[in-house]
């Protein structure tokens, strides 16, 4: 899982540099939303909605400007309607990329996206080519400050399947549906909680060593995850420390 770990580090950081662009807030926001229409508008009876609650509160979204996105979720407020739509495809080098997005017109957001697939060097695969690729997965990252036995211990006993080092923080992996159960026996044991959310893990990973590499993949996720309408992007990219560092430079 390591590669798996990665990634999750990666996306937190993209995460929290997209919230100081003022582009994360939007997208959170339609989360919430299509949580609270597909699932109901209590969060504890609801655990996608709970999980993306937690997530939207954690990047700063005011709390009332979630609780209006519940509401439109629900019908109390009128709203946009959206639509979830998955696109597969490959980035250069042989990666499985898959697409979410929430959309309202998805004419533009499948125009969207191939063209960006096109552009960046990647190619679009049929439906089903690449998700059997990776499962779906709750993630909760704790800092890797922490004792790493003792967070294991407190993760597992409320239900986590697995711990891996990314590096700057200790990745927990458990069922979607117990995502807000393992984050709150986190908090409860003394664990300060960066992150919690919902993710597609891959079983297995391709290996990308050099900077060069590295490069037009990150470009594509780039590109692709900065469409109005795309709300998340997973690969089964695992890129060396030796990679990231030199895109760093």
């Amino acid at each position: 899982m390591s590669g798996h770990s990665k990634w999750a580090t990666i996306k937190h950081k993209k995460g929290a540099a997209d919230a100081k662009r003022g582009k994360l807030f939007a997208k959170l926001i339609r989360q919430v939303e299509v949580a609270a229409r597909n699932g109901g508008g209590d969060p504890d009876m609801n655990p996608t909605l709970r999980t993306m609650f937690q997530k939207a509160r954690d990047a700063s979204v005011p709390l009332d400007t979630i609780e209006r996105a519940i509401k439109r979720g629900t019908g109390e407020l009128e709203g946009v309607s959206y639509e979830e739509i998955t696109y597969e495809g490959y980035a250069p080098g042989g990666v499985a990329i898959i697409v979410e997005a929430l959309t309202d017109n998805r004419n533009r957001t499948g125009s969207d996206v191939r063209s960006t697939f096109t552009k960046l060097g990647g190619s679009m695969a049929e439906p089903g080519a690449v998700a059997w690729q990776f499962e779906r997965k709750g993630i909760v990252l704790v800092p890797a400050t922490a004792d790493e036995d003792e967070v294991m211990m407190a993760a597992l006993e409320a239900g986590a399947e697995d711990l891996s080092d990314g590096g700057e923080f200790w990745t927990i992996t458990c069922d979607p549906s117990d995502t807000d159960d393992v984050r709150t026996a986190l908090e409860e044991a003394g664990f300060a909680v960066e992150s919690s959310d919902l993710t597609m893990v891959p079983t297995s990973s391709v290996e990308v060593t050099t900077a060069e590499d590295a490069k037009p993949v990150m470009r594509l996720i780039d590109g692709l995850d900065d469409l109005d309408d795309v709300q998340n992007v997973h690969t089964n990219a695992d890129v060396a420390d030796e990679a990231m560092a030199g895109l760093a430079d």
